[in-house]
């Protein structure tokens, strides 16, 4: 029997795209937020008899909610995670609810293995950070293990486009880090800002996008993992006035200036959109791989993703989407607390993605 799976934001950017995946995959699902209206719009738009609407406050509601609703694992969209702490995790463990949510908050992702005792005693299984990165990175990084004897130098990074739905939590989860001095590194030799250090990426059928530093788990999970000696992880805004305007804000915060710039995400994000006729729907993620080969010689891998017509947002639903799929349908899952790394494969990746205009191209 299938259980159920609680989506908390299951209307928002992510939330809504995991629900139809899993009404799809004939999981039932349950759409949660604040707003019973919007939840109730977002069901009638799945159009599913798997799907049902719910509204609470999750910081408040949610035990008396799990225990009401009783679904077998609760997927957790409801960022920014750079600032939020572990209670929607814990009260899943205390009432024995599988729990994964999409964090890509460097220091909630790695931290989530505090959780770990309680999560094994608990019989459940606590999984963070089950989006793009680490969720697809790592996936990348074992596929293409096997061509390298060493990987010295591991360069990547996220271009969305300009007109792809985007989300306020988002936005605000890389404003607290946009002029800020990120915690050292792998490779790293000088101090790294947020949104500073500038270079441009080519893609295929995309062009050249500009690039600039993110903080992320990857940067404390991949180098031990798979012996990475330098990293270096990177997004860009698809129009060079919007990239080059928030590397400008980054400067003045770098400098001393009081910017509270997380406070003016809903400002920001609205004064984005006001471009997005200078844009398009299509972007793209690129990983090179750099190090030698099993003979010696030096050997690079380079690959990346596409995402056309506005299908880039499904990209970092994936491993939400298997995973809950997975552990709703009662199957075999390690449990405990940990981040999702090298949990899913990049050929399950592919078949997840394959109804949409997304290719992946090795070079």
């Amino acid at each position: 029997m299938t259980g159920s799976v609680l989506i908390l934001g299951g209307y928002g950017n992510f939330g809504k795209r995991i629900a139809a995946a899993l009404a799809g995959h004939r999981v039932p699902v349950i759409l949660a937020g604040r707003s019973l209206a919007n939840a109730e719009a977002q069901v009638r738009a799945l159009d599913s008899l798997l799907a049902k609407a719910a509204a609470f406050d999750a910081r408040e509601q949610l035990g008396a909610q799990l225990q009401a609703l009783r679904p077998s694992v609760v997927v957790n969209t409801v960022g920014p995670f750079q600032t939020n702490d572990y209670s929607v995790a814990q009260a899943c463990i205390a009432l024995g609810v599988h729990y994964l949510d999409l964090a890509d908050g460097r220091d909630f992702v790695t931290g989530i293995v505090a959780l770990d005792e309680a999560a094994k005693r608990a019989g459940v299984s606590v999984i963070s950070g089950a989006s793009t990165v680490p969720g697809l990175s790592s996936a990348v990084i074992e596929y293409y293990a096997d061509e390298f004897d060493e990987i010295d130098e591991l360069v990547y990074g996220i271009s969305p486009g300009q007109k792809a739905e985007r989300g306020l939590a988002t936005t605000q989860g890389i404003l607290t880090y946009v002029g800020k001095r990120l915690r050292p590194f792998a490779g790293v030799k000088s101090p790294v800002y947020g949104w500073q250090d500038l270079y441009r990426q080519d893609y295929p059928d995309l062009g050249w996008r500009w690039m600039a530093n993110c903080d992320i788990p990857d940067l404390d999970l991949l180098p031990p993992r798979c012996g990475i000696k330098s990293i270096r992880f990177s997004a860009g805004l698809e129009l060079s006035l919007l990239h080059l305007g928030l590397w400008g804000l980054g400067w003045l915060a770098r400098l001393g200036l009081p910017l509270d710039l997380p406070r003016h995400a809903g400002t920001m994000l609205k004064v984005s959109n006001l471009f997005n006729r200078f844009g398009s729907a299509d972007g793209g993620m690129h990983m090179i791989l750099r190090g030698r080969g099993h003979d010696g010689a030096s050997h690079e891998r380079r690959w990346f993703i596409v995402a056309k017509n506005g299908d880039g947002p499904q990209i970092p639903c994936v491993p939400a989407i298997l995973i809950a799929r997975a552990l709703a349908r009662g199957e075999e899952m390690a449990r405990g607390a940990h981040p999702c790394v090298g949990l899913i494969s990049l050929e399950d990746y592919a078949r997840q993605l394959s109804g949409y205009r997304i290719a992946m191209q090795s070079l």
